[in-house]
């Protein structure tokens, strides 16, 4: 007898859904710099053909 009584005190775990919703706030900033080196030669031919790019 004791044995069935033990079996009705098993614990019960409850997962519910929120009522609210989720919100996620992400600020994200992103910043980048190109650096780019040419030779003398092609830094001159770029200034005088400007019209090439």
């Amino acid at each position: 007898m004791a044995v069935f009584s033990l079996g009705g005190c098993v614990p019960r775990i409850e997962v519910a859904p929120s009522k609210e919703p989720i919100v996620i706030n992400m600020n994200v900033k992103i910043e980048h710099e190109i650096h780019i080196k040419v030779d003398k030669d092609v830094e001159k031919m770029m200034k005088s053909q400007s019209d090439i790019f």
